[in-house]
C-alpha cells in the first residue's frame, strides 16, 4: 500500500514529506493507522548524528493509532483495537523481563538499526529499503509494528493525548518515579524543562515531592513549568543552588534528573553538586556519542555516597506503566492536554522541529 511519511535521507538534512510504499504485517506483526504522533527530541539526534542510525529512516517514536491489519501469529489484538506504540519492544521471556526490567529487554538490540526483527525491511522509497526509528516510524500515516512493540488501551482513549505517552511521558515520568526513586517530601531538581523534563516534574508532583526545582535558560519554560508541579524555577544550575541550598538548610536534593536537549559530560559536575548526601543523578538525556568523558568529584562520591544513574525509557514497564499513566490522566492527575504546545500536519514537520529549537514548545505533535 502507499502511505505519506517523513524521511531523513542524510545527515543535517531536513525531513522529506513523500508517499512511499508500504508492506503488509509479516508473522508477529501489526499495521496500525496512526492518529497523532508527537515530535520528540530524540528523533532531532538522528539528523545531527546523535543517535546513529543508518539512512534513509522513516522517523517517529511516539505515536498511538488503531490496528487495521493482523498479521499471522497475533491472537491477543483485533482489528480496530487502539493501541499505543512504545519505543522499546519487550519480549516477555529474555532474562531481563523475567526481571520486570522490560526496558532493557534483549529485543532492544533491534532498536535503532532500521530493518524489523527478522532483518527484512517494510518501507520502501526510491528504489531504496526504509528504516524505522525504533522499529516504529510514526512520521507515516500507517507504519507496520511489531506486536512487541504495542500497548492496548481501552476503547474511547484520546489517542491524540495518549500518543506522548509512547515516549516522553513515560520516560520523564519513570525517571522521576522509578529511577530516581522519589518518595514524599523529597527535594527534587529538574535540569532542562522540555517534553520530557516537564514529565520528570509531574512525576515528582505526583510521588509527593515537597520542592521541585526546574532549571531551564528559556523564560516560557520556566513559566510553563509551574503549571506542572515545579515549586521553584532557575535559569541555571548555579542559581540552583543558591535556591536548593536555601529552601533544604544545606543538605540540598535528593535526586537530580538531567533532561536537557543533550547531556553533555560537563553537566554531570553541576548536577552532583546539586545532590546531598545520598543524593542521586539520574541521566535521562542523551549524550554525544564519542563523549566519554564526564566531570564529578570522586571524593565526593565516596564520602557523600552520592550516585550517578543512567534511565532508559524511565526504568519503565511499557504493558504496566502505559495503561497506569493514562488512569492518572483520566483520573486529573496527569496533564498531558498542557504539554501539546503547537499541532502540525506530516507536511509542517520541519517547522515543528524549529520550534522545537527555538524553545517555543514544550510538545509539538502531528495529528493525522
Amino acid at each position: 500500500m502507499k502511505t505519506k511519511a517523513a524521511l531523513l535521507w542524510g545527515l543535517g538534512q531536513k525531513w522529506e514529506v513523500e508517499e512511499i510504499d508500504l508492506d503488509p504485517p509479516g508473522h508477529g506483526e501489526v499495521l496500525v493507522k496512526l492518529t497523532a504522533s508527537g515530535l520528540c527530541h530524540s528523533d532531532e539526534h538522528l539528523v545531527t548524528g546523535d543517535l546513529p542510525i543508518p539512512l534513509p529512516v522513516v522517523g517517529g517514536h511516539e505515536g498511538a493509532g488503531t490496528i487495521v491489519e493482523i498479521g499471522e501469529g497475533v491472537d491477543d489484538l483485533e482489528i480496530d483495537d487502539p493501541v499505543v506504540l512504545t519505543f522499546l519492544p519487550s519480549c516477555g521471556r529474555c532474562s531481563y523481563c523475567a526481571r520486570g526490567i522490560t526496558n532493557l529487554c534483549d529485543l532492544g538490540a533491534a532498536l535503532m538499526m532500521g530493518p524489523q526483527l527478522d532483518g527484512t525491511y517494510r518501507f520502501h522509497a526510491r528504489g531504496e529499503d526504509v528504516g524505522q526509528m525504533c522499529l516504529l516510524g510514526t512520521f507515516s500515516e500507517y507504519t507496520v509494528v511489531p506486536v512487541a512493540s504495542v500497548v492496548k488501551v481501552d476503547k474511547g482513549t484520546a489517542l491524540d493525548k495518549a500518543a506522548l505517552i509512547g515516549c516522553g511521558v513515560t520516560t520523564g515520568y519513570g525517571s522521576a518515579v522509578r529511577s530516581a526513586e522519589v518518595k514524599a517530601g523529597d527535594t527534587v531538581v529538574v535540569l532542562g524543562a522540555g517534553g520530557i523534563g516537564m514529565n520528570a516534574i509531574q512525576g515528582a508532583r505526583i510521588a509527593g515531592a515537597r520542592y521541585i526545582v526546574a532549571v531551564d535558560p528559556v523564560e516560557y519554560k520556566r513559566k510553563r513549568a509551574r503549571e506542572f508541579g515545579a515549586t521553584h524555577v532557575a535559569p541555571s544550575a548555579d542559581a540552583a543552588w543558591k535556591v536548593v541550598s536555601e529552601l533544604t538548610r544545606g543538605q540540598l536534593a535528593d535526586s537530580c534528573i538531567m533532561t536537557t536537549d543533550v547531556a553533555e559530560g560537563a553537566y554531570t559536575g553541576s548536577a552532583l553538586a546539586l545532590v546531598g548526601k545520598r543524593g542521586k543523578v539520574i541521566i535521562t538525556a542523551i549524550g554525544h556519542p564519542e563523549e566519554t568523558t564526564i566531570t564529578a568529584s570522586l571524593l565526593e562520591m565516596t564520602l557523600y555516597e552520592k550516585q550517578i544513574r543512567g534511565a532508559l525509557y524511565g526504568s519503565s514497564n511499557a504493558q504496566h506503566d502505559v495503561p497506569r499513566l493514562l488512569e492518572l490522566y483520566n483520573t486529573g492527575q496527569l496533564k498531558l492536554d498542557e504539554l501539546i504546545t503547537r499541532e502540525y500536519r506530516l507536511e509542517d514537520i520541519n517547522d515543528g522541529y524549529e520550534d522545537m529549537r527555538e524553545g517555543r514548545n514544550i510538545r509539538g505533535l502531528i495529528r493525522y
